[in-house]
């Protein structure tokens, strides 16, 4: 039997593995995670998919526990800025669109809708709830869409039904935190210590990991999570890299920690992305304070001209404060379990955050994990199936944020004429010649399981101006009352929902504060009556 398994790094990647299989597996599997306190994790500020309640759920955590702990916030969606050269916004929302006599709310829009508001406001909720800066929860807990509340219970990915409305954003170190003290009191042994060596055995598997004062630390089962050195992985296993920057050149990073005061600023639910010149920047709304950075391309722009171009970005909040510039190793292994090791986080693979896939991918690994875990015949149908799976997932969130660039409108620097010119995967050349005369489907988005649905490919389509000018032929032939219908009951749920939510500001400290259950004087915006969009539109 496979009965242990070690941990090398720390971190989200690190302490969300040791949690998973300790939650997974209780005591019948030793685990131990060795970090060094020398070695900073990239981490600067995560936001994540929907899907992370299912990881939540799966431990037993309640969010009134751990949010805050970790500074987190809620995050309805994300907020494309200038991505067309009209300079509008458009949002990405965790929201399946409405169906009307077989066609989404995205058909009919295309069919009857009116072209002088966008898209999104037309086929979704979401929208007004983040112009607005509503919480999707109202004071004492409950979700604004009751029937998808409560837990999950010990479920997967692979078991999502319903599109969850809201994720999180939160701050990455305090998280790591969070779920160390969790495994530490569900007996995974922490070593606080240095790795000077891994070693080999004659047929090239894993050995021992050597440290600096305890000695060789052996296992099993080794999971590398030493970010993107990937130093069990790529130094020792010498297993290949594969550079997805042929299609998506952005390779660093430049970031900033920004104090708030929410008490004026208030809290928005989204995350937003920013075009710039060279690439784009994050705003991310923590509890206390913004997490914001430029990712960029050093084929266009070097990193000093990034953080100029970052601090005038955020203005004199970022006066004295330090930047941390981030190399991003963008692409994958050729395959991240390779012999006794399986590579997690940014050691097996790492795209920009333009999708917020971070945190998703070590979910995604560390359910896989569990789902083929070996026994001692070592299967290498496990092995290769686990491979597979990741592999999938990979390459379609690549060919998914390629669509971002090459769909988007500007051609105003070198920078966006080059999106433009540059080589696409031929599954998404394909993809995106169906789209010029009908919207995706099922059957035409990427087809293995990779997080995003076939909305998500729509919605970028729609937003960043690439998709199809006219509906489809059939809604000609359909009477369109009951699609009038649904969007304009859309209108008037959207309406009802900002007069009757409170501010996510407003709920984040009752929930921080009071765990949820208060209903303190609103300093951000009044509960009732609210206009549609009465909050400013800018990010930052």
């Amino acid at each position: 039997m496979v009965r242990s398994v070690l941990i090398v790094g720390g971190g989200t990647a690190g302490w969300m593995s040791a949690s998973y299989l300790k939650a997974a597996f209780g005591d019948r599997i030793d685990v131990t995670l060795v970090e060094s306190d020398r070695v900073d994790t990239i981490g600067v500020g995560e936001a994540t998919f929907s899907t992370v309640r299912h990881f939540f759920d799966y431990l037993g955590l309640d969010e009134r526990d751990w949010m805050p702990q970790t500074s987190a916030s809620y995050k309805l969606g994300i907020r494309f800025e200038n991505w067309r050269a009209d300079g509008r916004h458009f949002y990405h929302p965790f929201e399946r669109m409405r169906i009307a006599d077989g066609f989404t709310t995205a058909e009919w829009w295309l069919r009857l809708g009116d072209r002088n508001e966008t898209f999104d406001r037309s086929c979704f909720l979401t929208p007004y709830l983040c112009e607005a800066g509503r919480s999707p929860r109202r004071f004492g807990g409950d979700l604004f869409a009751g029937g998808l509340d409560g837990s999950l219970g010990r479920s997967t990915l692979a078991e999502q039904r319903d599109q969850f409305p809201y994720a999180y954003h939160f701050d990455a170190a305090l998280l790591a935190r969070y779920l160390r003290d969790y495994g530490i009191r569900r007996d995974v042994r922490h070593v606080v210590d240095d790795v000077v060596d891994v070693r080999l055995d004659e047929r090239g598997w894993i050995s021992a990991v050597s440290t600096a004062a305890c000695g060789d630390l052996t296992a099993d089962l080794y999971l590398d999570c030493t970010g993107f050195r990937g130093l069990l992985i790529n130094g020792a296993l010498r297993e290949p890299f594969v550079s997805f920057q042929d299609v998506l050149p952005n390779n660093r990073a430049v970031a900033l920690r920004v104090p708030r005061d929410t008490a004026t600023e208030g809290i928005k639910p989204y995350t937003t992305a920013t075009a710039m010149d060279a690439g784009w920047i994050w705003t991310i709304p923590l509890y206390n304070r913004i997490g914001t950075g430029y990712v960029y391309s050093d084929e266009f722009c070097d990193p000093e001209e990034a953080e100029q171009t970052l601090r005038r970005f955020v203005g004199p909040a970022a006066e004295g404060l330090e930047a941390n510039h981030i190399r991003m190793r963008i692409g994958r292994n050729e395959r991240s379990w390779v012999n006794n090791c399986v590579a997690v986080g940014l050691s097996s693979a790492f795209v920009e955050p333009l999708e917020s896939t971070g945190i998703f991918f070590i979910q995604h690994a560390i359910e896989q994990l569990v789902r083929y875990f070996p026994d001692e015949r070592w299967e290498p149908a496990l092995r290769d199936t686990y491979n597979e799976r990741v592999e999938h997932v990979l390459e379609g969130v690549k060919e998914f944020l390629v669509l971002h660039y090459r769909a988007a409108s500007r051609e105003d620097t070198p920078y966006w004429k080059a999106t433009k010119t540059r080589a696409i995967p031929e599954g998404l050349a394909r993809r995106l010649k169906t789209a010029e005369t009908q919207l995706l489907d099922e059957a035409t988005i990427y087809p293995q399981y990779h997080g995003f649905e076939t909305y998500s490919w729509n919605t970028m389509l729609l937003g960043l101006g690439a998709g199809p000018e006219r509906a489809r032929p059939a809604l000609a032939h359909i009477e369109p009352t009951y699609a009038r219908l649904v969007l304009a009951k859309l209108h008037t749920d959207a309406t009802n929902l900002v007069a009757s939510l409170p501010s996510c500001r407003d709920y984040l400290v009752s929930l921080h504060e009071h765990g949820g259950e208060d209903d303190p004087v609103p300093a951000f915006a009044e509960l009732g009556g609210a206009d549609l969009g009465e909050l400013p539109d800018t990010a930052g």
